[in-house]
């Protein structure tokens, strides 16, 4: 059931991506995604590794709402920091704490901070994530440790 869900998707998003309905370009999506789901079947016989996906999807959506917004406002501080003529640039590296019992919320957490313009996770440390700004402020800590507290709500209460 779930290669079927699976095949059903890829194609959903090969046509939707491809924008092109001719006989050809679908038969080179059924193609490719026939080929990308026997490469998938034999990965799972070797590892067998799944992910479980063990999130609230209302609470993920409600994320994903919250993290557009932090998004643009970073993406708004990045643009005021490269067109001030002096540049006031902070750069830091610091260790951010992180709650979350998933390896998928770790994950979701370590890419929001990278997708928010001037931050970035560079690795995974035993306390938490080693994070590099680029123009840090006392406020910073306390948006991570917020973005921290979103991304764990998010994960469903059989994790803890």
């Amino acid at each position: 059931m779930r290669a079927f869900a699976s095949t059903v998707f890829l194609m959903a998003l090969w046509l939707l991506m491809s924008g092109v309905y001719k006989p050809l370009v679908i038969g080179f999506g059924v193609g490719s995604v026939l080929l990308i789901m026997v490469i998938l079947w034999r990965m799972d016989r070797v590892d067998g590794d799944h992910v479980q996906i063990r999130l609230n999807p209302l609470r993920f959506l409600g994320y994903i709402i919250w993290l557009f917004g932090q998004i643009a406002k970073s993406n708004w501080a990045v643009t005021r920091v490269i067109l001030t003529p002096v540049m006031p640039i902070r750069q830091k590296m610091l260790v951010v704490p992180q709650s979350q019992k998933t390896d998928l919320a770790q994950v979701i957490f370590a890419n929001s901070i990278t997708l928010a313009p001037g931050t970035i996770s560079v690795e995974t440390e035993e306390n938490g994530l080693l994070v590099h700004a680029l123009s840090y402020g006392p406020e910073d800590d306390a948006s991570l440790v917020d973005m921290d507290r979103r991304v764990t709500a998010v994960e469903t209460e059989g994790q803890r």
